[in-house]
């Protein structure tokens, strides 16, 4: 397949991009490379159920179709796999920036947040058949509201504005082609991974209902979870969803 059999479906406004692509999947009208993008949508979702806010015209707001390669035991592999292409691509178009991803999928750059990625999988069986990638990217605000503190864009953080559309099509491409590529070599995807781990090495806080904590990031592992060193020296492994992660 190549470029130009890529179908790209653009909309003013809808509820998720994810929402769209995930409906042309369940009726069987999408493959891989389709891609869905809108100029807003109004309820734009993160993980978890949570909701993510954009600013018409200001963000990408991008679902791209793909095939997975990799067997349903895999799917931290293939997120860590998308993720990283994200970052990658991120950080040659912001060389003087840092751009890592924040356990398990949300892109910082320069220490504050910049956007998120959401999977979601379509199973036929014991078939993994599709995965809406969605992306949610900041890229031409100028300023965010003061209860968003740790937002920033890609203007922000490199002070140059960028072509919505070039974003969305370097990302595009990257996803589509690591997709792709399938599981071919679970370990490196990881290690590439660890590699723009956010807080790698380094102390971070954590919470879970009243109580606050430091640890330490050491590694996220094929199962999904994150590997911390506490402050009294133990090994924790923390599943997503059920400890916060402090800003």
């Amino acid at each position: 397949m190549t470029n130009t059999d890529w179908v790209l479906i653009k909309l003013d406004n809808t509820d998720s991009t994810n929402n769209y692509a995930m409906q042309l999947v369940n009726d069987d009208k999408a493959h891989h490379g389709l891609t869905i993008t809108a100029r807003s949508q109004h309820s734009g979702k993160g993980q978890r159920g949570r909701k993510w806010t954009d600013m018409p015209d200001k963000c990408l707001l991008m679902s791209v179709v793909v095939n997975p390669r990799m067997p349903i035991s895999a799917q931290f592999t293939f997120s860590a796999a998308m993720a990283t292409a994200i970052a990658n691509i991120l950080q040659k178009s912001l060389p003087e920036c840092q751009v890592r991803i924040k356990w398990p999928n949300d892109i910082i750059i320069n220490d504050k947040k910049a956007g998120g990625i959401l999977i979601e999988n379509a199973l036929r069986g014991s078939n993994w058949t599709h995965s809406v990638i969605g992306v949610g990217l900041n890229v031409l605000q100028n300023s965010f509201p003061k209860d968003l503190p740790d937002a920033t864009s890609l203007k922000i953080a490199s002070g140059k504005s960028f072509e919505i559309d070039e974003i969305r099509d370097m990302l595009r491409g990257e996803l589509i082609r690591v997709a792709a590529a399938g599981n071919v070599n679970p370990a490196l995807i990881l290690e590439q991974y660890n590699e723009v781990l956010y807080k790698k090495d380094q102390l971070q806080l954590f919470g879970k209902d009243d109580n606050t904590w430091m640890a330490r990031v050491v590694r996220a592992h094929e199962d999904g979870t994150l590997e911390v060193l506490t402050e009294e020296g133990m090994v924790d492994f923390y599943i997503h969803g059920n400890v916060k992660w402090i800003f």
